[in-house]
């Protein structure tokens, strides 16, 4: 056809040599501009998806870290009840044993700080609650914690009952203190209530610890996946650069001997004139 364009074999040559090249430009900006080296399925199949795989448990395992540090924060507000209610309890024994050479209006005074010391521990107990769970104040609730989605790894923690009834830390005999025996009673039953409640720190306590240690797992999994993903994914950008480099001055010598080819073609059509 008339209007049809015939090319030497070597300007053919470096028209395609300059495709080829202009293609790797775009191919080496888009790695620059995204950081990544393998964006899609159609860079590499295999090593997109073997990305995506650490990705997404990367992503899982994310949001059991969350449940783990919201549970971290649920057990650490039972674990102050307790030495809260330790220090009230203490309170409370130091009472009675004044209560045993107190006589009259002093007597009185110390029955009745007894008595709403009980009432605080109560108090206490209600008010300990994080996100609507309450582990201290016995009524029945527990906390699940999972680890993973590939394994049944899990932590249980039950409630336990910290209030002053006789399920609890059976802190219920009457503060009346006019009988010496009541005073004997009462305070054998702080003394046992200070036994429960240290009993119970140390569990609660190793709670804590074991649910940190998770936490810290998790954290420090994740980081491993997410970077796993990247070591298959990401460009070196400092080898991009240079190959941006490379590649723009092989675009620029491409012109130049495509510019030389049109400049010997039109040397051997001049002998023809």
């Amino acid at each position: 056809m008339a209007n049809e364009i015939t090319l030497s074999a070597a300007a053919r040559a470096s028209v395609l040599t300059l495709g080829n090249t202009a293609d790797l430009i775009n191919r080496t900006n888009n790695r620059l501009s995204s950081g990544l080296r393998v964006a899609s399925p159609i860079d590499d199949a295999r090593v997109f998806f073997e990305a995506k795989s650490l990705s997404d448990r990367a992503s899982t395992l994310d949001e059991k870290k969350s449940g783990i540090d919201q549970a971290i924060s649920s057990v650490s507000a039972a674990l102050e009840a307790v030495e809260t209610i330790d220090s009230v309890v203490r309170q409370a024994k130091g009472l009675a044993i004044a209560a045993k050479s107190a006589t009259g209006t002093e007597l009185a005074s110390l029955v009745t700080q007894y008595n709403q010391l009980r009432t605080q521990i109560d108090n206490l107990t209600a008010d300990t609650t994080f996100q609507g769970l309450n582990l201290v104040n016995g009524t029945g609730e527990t906390l699940t914690v999972e680890f993973s989605n590939l394994t049944g790894s899990q932590l249980t923690i039950a409630s336990v009952d910290l209030t002053t009834d006789t399920t609890g830390l059976d802190i219920s005999v009457a503060a009346n203190f006019s009988v010496t025996s009541n005073i004997d009673a009462a305070i054998a039953e702080l003394d046992a209530a200070v036994e429960t409640l240290e009993g119970e720190g140390q569990e609660i306590g190793s709670n804590v610890a074991l649910l940190q240690t998770r936490l810290d797992f998790t954290e420090n999994y994740v980081n491993v996946l997410e970077e796993g993903a990247g070591k298959l994914t990401l460009a070196d950008i400092t080898e991009e650069g240079a190959n941006l480099v490379a590649l723009q001055t092989r675009q620029q010598l491409g012109i130049s001997a495509l510019a030389f080819a049109g400049q010997s073609e039109q040397s051997v059509l001049a002998l023809f004139r």
